[in-house]
């Protein structure tokens, strides 16, 4: 269930790719940050989702967010995925903490 925008990777069962929000430099107050202080970056937005994770009984769990969504992720989960010199991260969906709302 990838948007139409990337066709290029399809995750299998309940994993996600997502693409990382940049580092933010500049703090509300105006104050730059320093490379070392900007600490990774939890935020980010789904690019392509698996159909689901298959449970005992053999029905398919669905995934709980969608292509789009603007997701908090967990600071030590996914595995970084390069994809037209471009980074990405893979993760299961039940490492996405929530999702922001519009």
């Amino acid at each position: 269930m990838a948007g139409q925008e990337f066709r290029k990777f399809l995750p299998l069962f309940d994993l996600v790719l997502v693409e990382s929000s940049e580092a933010e430099t500049v703090i509300k107050g105006g104050i730059m940050l320093p490379e070392k202080s900007q600490g990774k970056v939890l935020q980010a937005t789904l690019v392509a989702v698996g159909t689901g994770s298959k449970r005992k009984s053999g029905e398919i769990q669905p995934v709980s967010v969608k292509v789009g969504d603007k997701v908090l992720l967990s600071e030590y989960g996914g595995t970084k995925v390069v994809l037209d010199d471009k980074d990405y991260f893979l993760s299961r969906d039940g490492d996405t903490l929530g999702k922001y709302v519009d």
